[in-house]
């Protein structure tokens, strides 16, 4: 699921001679969350399932975010990010997609959750470093 990185799509749609055709060429429009998870899903090659139960959400609340029929919260969809074990551009992506602000190094708490993500940390031991910190766990 190699996407362009944004900076190269806006250099691109700066030099386009109009809006319109950069976004047909590119195809731009609204990603769903469900669309993404279940992208992430076919690519990682894991089952829905699986990452409901590592990411310690109810299950029936964890298939409506999968389906789309729920909005998960910003705390829910890092459980999930770290669940499936995204990097970090896929979860501040999987953030976006949720409507949820994307991880922000100038936030303590979020440069805590980058760091571990970027470090493949599992959830438990991020929710361990974030208390370390004296910082709002994720669960």
């Amino acid at each position: 699921m190699e996407e362009p990185l944004t900076e190269d799509m806006l250099a691109e749609l700066l030099d386009a001679p109009d809006p319109r055709a950069f976004i047909k060429r590119r195809e731009v429009g609204e990603r769903s969350l469900a669309e993404y998870l279940n992208a992430l899903l076919a690519e990682k090659g894991l089952k829905r399932a699986a990452v409901v139960r590592e990411a310690g959400i109810n299950e029936t609340f964890g298939y409506q975010i999968f389906t789309g029929a729920r909005r998960a919260s910003r705390d829910n969809l890092l459980k999930i990010a770290f669940a499936m074990g995204c990097t970090l551009r896929e979860a501040n992506r999987l953030l976006q997609a949720g409507g949820a602000n994307e991880l922000y190094c100038k936030n303590r708490r979020d440069a805590i959750v980058i760091f571990a993500i970027s470090h493949g940390y599992t959830l438990q031991k991020t929710e361990e470093e974030l208390y370390r910190f004296d910082e709002a766990t994720i669960s």
